[in-house]
């Protein structure tokens, strides 16, 4: 298996894979002790049945610039050809502000297809490729040099077998006239906002008890403290203060290094110094917040009038819907956005774009009344009413 270890290496053979049709990619990385993953190695694959046109790319060289990758990922005639996509492309987003284009998901595939709710790819290389997969090293440190050659077969596999598992899909997409799904799906994995973390939003990610403005206003801001120092310094926003740190720190309200060291959940570390120090201050400002700048915590599901009925009826619906177009229910809509419909609400996910053609159609007639459900042996019918 060969390793490329210069640009010239990586052009070469980015160049090579621009006459293919599409490119399997994958990449190993750590994130245990910092904020950003650290890229360690990418895997790389062109068509083919073998490990020929495969190799694995050392970002870890020293010699190694990352553009003609990038320009790979700029080529639209080539499809650039993911599992789980996500962190791969928030470590490429983050470093150079692009993302490949088109993108082939094939966990996102998978689900639309009819192979559950997040599919791994253990699962899809047994079911598809007909292969075992060995994930001893899947754990293993892959910033230390050299790499074993469990490493490299491992890292190698997760691009080889992909290969088949892509076409597979593709063929199925075409069959089953549901690639505009998976491109509907893929829309959020390409939205630069699902990879900025802003600090003054960061407090909407820190689970509460308590809706209260007063209480969301300092949250707000040792939320935003830690997010900005934990960027700043590359560190784990954890290793800052964690969340339930944070909301103690927030309902007791510190004013003093002398109050801050009575806190029972907050590290060592965030005593003194400049992370003791930023705590004061975020603390502070909370609470001097004006309350016409206070955070807002969106209410308009806490008092849904909510038909118990009718949602039931709806999860009856979305079970025959979701078997009859073998696709995941939790893939259409969780018991939330039910309940949310039934209340009347409209604006969810399941009543928009395919989600819409496959459920959300009925399920906006099934609560104007103009369709009934009804039994035939282990299946549930749609009946029309007049």
């Amino acid at each position: 298996m060969k390793t490329l270890t210069t640009t010239d290496e990586l052009a070469a053979f980015c160049k090579e894979a621009a006459g293919h049709d599409y490119v399997t990619l994958d990449t190993e990385f750590l994130r245990e002790r910092t904020y950003y993953s650290k890229l360690c190695l990418i895997q790389m694959a062109m068509p083919g049945k073998d490990d020929s046109n495969a190799v694995l790319v050392d970002p870890l060289s020293g010699n190694m610039s990352l553009e003609p990758l990038y320009e790979l990922f700029r080529d639209t005639s080539v499809v650039k050809v993911f599992h789980a996509a996500r962190q791969d492309l928030e470590i490429f987003y983050v470093d150079a502000q692009v993302f490949p284009e088109p993108l082939f998901d094939t966990q996102v595939a998978a689900m639309v297809c009819g192979f559950g709710e997040q599919v791994g790819y253990e699962t899809l290389v047994r079911r598809i490729a007909k292969q075992p997969l060995d994930k001893t090293s899947r754990f293993t440190d892959w910033s230390r040099r050299p790499l074993t050659d469990a490493q490299k077969t491992y890292a190698l596999a997760d691009v080889t077998h992909l290969r088949d598992i892509y076409e597979y899909l593709a063929k199925e997409l075409a069959r089953n006239e549901r690639a505009r799904w998976v491109n509907e799906e893929l829309t959020v994995l390409t939205t630069p906002d699902t990879y900025i973390v802003t600090p003054d939003q960061a407090w909407l990610r820190v689970k509460t008890r308590t809706n209260s403005p007063k209480f969301l206003a300092v949250v707000r801001e040792l939320a935003a403290f830690r997010e900005t120092f934990a960027q700043e310094r590359n560190i784990p926003r954890n290793r800052v203060y964690k969340d339930d740190a944070l909301v103690e720190l927030a309902s007791n309200k510190p004013k003093s290094l002398e109050e801050l060291g009575r806190a029972r959940l907050l590290l060592r570390e965030a005593r003194r110094g400049d992370i003791a120090d930023g705590i004061l201050k975020a603390v502070a400002a909370g609470v001097a917040c004006p309350s016409d700048q206070m955070p807002q915590p969106d209410r308009t599901r806490d008092k849904l009038q909510v038909n118990p009925a009718l949602a039931d009826l709806l999860r009856v619906l979305l079970k025959a819907k979701t078997e009859s177009a073998g696709v995941a229910a939790k893939l259409i809509a969780p018991t939330s956005d039910l309940d949310a419909i039934a209340a009347g609400l409209r604006d969810v996910p399941a009543l928009s774009g395919w989600r819409k053609e496959v459920f959300g159609l009925d399920a906006l007639r099934l609560c104007e009344g103009k369709i009934a459900l009804t039994a035939d042996g282990s299946d549930v019918r749609i009946v029309a009413l007049d």
